[in-house]
């Protein structure tokens, strides 16, 4: 048959992304516990185009990928990349994938445990000789604040906020630890099951341990540096504010996106 995608095109343009996006697929991930993790990613991948190629093979992407599913880990990821780009005589491909990490929790007084879900991302670009990789981990925690806690005769308020941390893939790292030094950071973690003795746990504790959005960056900033060197990092929190009507935000950065070589 005709290979449509490959026959000449005269305009002239280069593609500089094409490809497959929000494909829902089950993934195996890296699980510090209990070794891997069953969950379903939104998965994206892309590729550049030359100029002089009509379109791509868009099932090229799912082939290549149906190979790599059931062990998605951050170096396979990169290797995944690099068969989608020879596959397609691309000078780069792209792809991302997000999906809910998942952790049984116990509540912090009666023990009753829960899971946790929170949303996880990976990000990669390989060329012919240089490659990137980027994770990400999204965090809900409870932050209260300390100046409403100063001038306030009973209470303050507090809210549910939420810290993104991305780092580039230098050492390897497990997820659980991040989340773990973000937790930390706030005012309070949260869990999906409590009972009224943990609920006044939490909620004193919270009480006990203000911050403003900038100290939870800070905190995490320092939390990451401290769990080895990243060539790239960045920690962001957002309050969703229960007495303002608008959201606060921090952003802190570390070190700069590294091209890494190819081997």
């Amino acid at each position: 048959m005709v290979d449509v995608q490959k026959l000449n095109d005269e305009r002239n343009i280069p593609i500089q992304k094409v490809g497959v996006k929000n494909l829902h697929y089950p993934i195996t991930v890296l699980d510090k516990q209990y070794g891997e993790q069953h969950t379903v990613a939104k998965v994206n991948l892309f590729a550049n185009l030359p100029h002089h190629y009509k379109g791509t093979h868009m099932s090229r992407f799912i082939e290549v990928f149906n190979q790599y599913y059931t062990d998605i880990q951050m170096p396979t990821f990169l290797t995944m990349l690099e068969e989608i780009r020879v596959a397609l005589e691309a000078e780069t491909a792209y792809g991302e994938i997000r999906f809910p990490y998942f952790l049984q929790k116990a509540a912090p007084v009666s023990g009753q445990r829960g899971m946790m879900s929170y949303s996880c991302w990976f990000k990669g670009e390989r060329g012919v000789h240089r490659k990137r990789f980027v994770v990400g981990v999204e965090v809900p925690v409870t932050t209260l604040c300390p100046c409403s806690k100063e001038i306030s005769a009973r209470g303050a308020h507090n809210q549910r906020s939420y810290v993104r941390v991305q780092l580039q893939l230098g050492p390897f790292f497990w997820i659980e630890d991040v989340i773990e030094i973000v937790e930390a950071a706030a005012s309070s973690g949260l869990y999906t099951l409590l009972k009224r003795e943990d609920e006044r746990f939490v909620t004193e504790r919270a009480y006990d341990n203000p911050v403003f959005v900038e100290d939870l960056v800070r905190d995490v900033c320092i939390g990451i540096e401290g769990l080895d060197s990243f060539p790239w990092f960045s920690v962001e929190a957002e309050n969703m504010e229960s007495i303002h009507n608008h959201d606060a935000y921090a952003f802190v950065e570390r070190g700069e996106k590294q091209w890494q070589s190819k081997e």
